[in-house]
C-alpha cells in the first residue's frame, strides 16, 4: 500500500456507509496515535522552572518530540539539554541535543550518549532541576554497562533475549542489573537536586520501574530475578556477565532509598490513552467500539487465535457483540523466534489471524506499533482483510503456514499489499490493534 502520513488525522465524521473498511482502520489507528502525540501530552504535565538551573535529559522514541514540546513552552529557562533517540527518529531542536543510537540493539553512540546525561546529572545543585523525558525505548538507547562490563557481551545478552519469548517485564529486569544508569541510578547521580520525570508508557500495566528500565524509579527485582529470567529462557550469558550476576555487587535503587526523595516520575500518555481514542473514532464514524484491554500480552500466534475466535463468533451469532463493530486492544504480544524470515509481532499475529479466519467476508483487522515500527523492517504493521489470502496467492506466495514458520510475515503482507507504512510516529505507546466486523 501507498506509505501513510505519520502525522495523526483529524477526526472527521464519516458516513460510515461511505467509507470503506481499510480507511475505517487506519482512521482508527491513526486516531489512536494522537492520545499519545507528545505535543499534546507533554506542556500540561511541565513544572515550574527552578530557581537555579534547569537540566534536560532523557531517552525513547519519543525524545526528540518531547523535547520539541519542553523547547517550545520552556522559552528561554533552558540552561542544557541531552536526549538520545532511536535512528530516524530526530529533530531539529534549539537548545536540547539529540542524538541518534540503535535499537533495538544498543551500540556505542548509545553509550556515550548515557555516560554524557549521567555526567550532567553530576553536575547538579540543590537549586537545580534534573527534567527527564522517557519513553519506550529508553533502555536499549541508554545502555551504559556496569563497571567491568562490555558493550559486546551487553548485545549479545539482549539479542538472546529479544530471540526468547521473555516479556518487556523479564526483558528490562535483566538489563537493569546489567547498566550503570537504569533501575533508579540516574536519580540517585543527580545528589538530591529536584528530579522530574515525564513519562509516555510502552508497558502492559504502565510499571514505573519498567518503563526504559526506570532510570528514575525505585526498583524490586534482584540480581536473583535476572538470573532466573536467563534460566528459564535457557540463555547462558557471556563468563563476564554471569560472573557479574552472580557476585550481586550493586543491586538497583529500591524503593525507599534516600535518593528518591526529591524525585517525582508523572505519566502522561497510555496505551489506556491510545485506545480510548481509537474508540471515540469508531463511535464518530458510526461503528460501536469495544475496548478488550489495554494490556493484551501473550505469543502472537496465540493471542491472533483468541481474536478470531472472537470475530467468528460476532459474525455468526452476534455475540458477545453485536455487528457492526469494532473491538480494540493495546499491549505487546511476544514472538519466540525460531526462522530467517522478516517480520515483528503485528505481521505476526496477523497472518496468525488470517490463517484462522479463512477469507470470512465480514472480518477486517489492523495491528501496529504506535510507533511506526514493528520487528526487524521500517513497518508500522499489518492490515488484514477478507481478500488477503486470495491476494497472496495470485501473486504467486507460498501458503501462509511456510510464512509463519519461518516468521516471515513481512513478506506475506508485501506480497499482497497489507504492509502499513507510516514512517517514525515520535511517539510510543504500545501496539494499537482493532478487529473490525461489518454488519450483514
Amino acid at each position: 500500500m501507498a506509505k501513510e502520513n505519520n502525522l495523526p488525522s483529524p477526526l472527521i465524521s464519516v458516513d460510515i456507509m461511505t467509507q470503506n473498511p481499510h480507511d475505517f482502520l487506519i482512521g482508527l489507528y491513526k486516531a489512536g496515535l494522537s492520545a499519545a502525540m507528545p505535543s499534546q501530552c507533554v506542556p500540561a504535565n511541565l513544572p515550574a522552572p527552578p530557581k537555579g538551573r534547569t537540566i534536560v535529559v532523557g531517552a525513547g522514541k519519543a525524545a526528540a518530540s518531547m523535547s520539541k514540546a519542553v523547547e517550545e513552552h520552556y522559552k528561554g529557562k533552558i540552561d542544557a539539554g541531552l536526549v538520545v533517540t532511536r535512528y530516524l527518529h530526530g529533530l531539529p531542536l534549539k537548545t536540547i541535543e539529540v542524538v541518534e543510537a540503535g535499537h533495538p540493539n544498543p551500540d556505542d553512540a548509545g553509550r556515550k550518549a548515557a555516560q554524557r546525561i549521567l555526567d550532567l546529572a553530576g553536575t547538579l545543585t540543590p537549586d537545580d532541576m534534573l527534567l527527564c523525558l522517557i519513553s519506550g525505548g529508553g533502555t536499549a538507547l541508554l545502555t551504559l554497562p556496569a563497571a567491568g562490563l562490555e558493550m559486546p557481551d551487553i548485545r549479545a545478552v539482549n539479542d538472546a533475549l529479544l530471540k526468547s519469548g521473555a516479556t518487556i517485564n523479564e526483558f528490562n529486569c535483566v538489563r537493569k542489573h546489567l547498566s550503570a544508569i537504569s533501575g533508579g541510578r540516574l536519580a540517585r547521580a543527580a545528589k538530591g537536586a529536584k528530579v522530574v520525570s515525564l513519562i509516555i508508557s510502552d508497558v502492559s500495566g504502565d510499571d514505573l520501574s519498567v518503563i526504559a528500565s526506570g532510570p528514575t524509579v525505585g526498583d524490586v527485582t534482584t540480581f536473583a530475578d535476572a538470573r532466573d529470567i536467563l534460566r528459564r529462557y535457557g540463555i547462558t550469558p557471556p563468563p563476564a556477565i554471569a560472573a557479574y550476576l552472580e557476585e550481586a555487587r550493586e543491586e538497583t535503587v529500591k524503593p525507599d532509598d534516600a535518593c528518591l526523595k526529591n524525585v517525582e516520575n508523572i505519566l502522561i500518555a497510555t496505551s489506556q490513552d491510545a485506545v480510548e481514542a481509537a474508540a471515540a473514532y469508531a463511535r464518530e464514524q458510526g461503528v460501536t467500539p469495544y475496548i478488550l484491554g489495554n494490556a493484551i500480552e501473550g505469543e502472537a500466534k496465540d493471542v491472533a487465535l483468541v481474536m478470531a475466535g472472537i470475530a467468528k463468533q460476532v459474525a455468526l451469532h452476534d455475540q458477545p457483540f453485536a455487528a457492526p463493530c469494532v473491538f480494540i486492544s493495546g499491549g505487546e504480544t511476544t514472538v519466540t523466534v525460531k526462522g530467517k524470515g522478516k517480520g515483528g509481532r503485528n505481521s505476526e499475529l496477523l497472518i496468525h489471524m488470517a490463517m484462522a479466519m479463512q477469507g470470512n467476508p465480514r472480518v477486517h483487522a489492523i495491528s501496529c506499533g504506535s510507533d511506526g515500527s514493528d520487528g526487524t523492517e521500517n513497518n508500522a504493521g499489518a492490515i488484514l482483510h477478507p481478500d488477503t489470502l486470495a491476494k497472496a496467492a495470485a501473486a504467486g506466495a507460498a501458503k501462509p503456514v511456510t510464512y509463519a514458520d519461518n516468521n516471515d510475515s513481512y513478506s506475506f503482507f508485501k506480497l499482497c499489499d497489507g504492509i502499513v507504512e507510516t514512517g517514525p510516529t515520535l511517539t510510543n505507546v504500545n501496539d494499537i490493534r482493532a478487529v473490525y466486523v461489518t454488519g450483514k
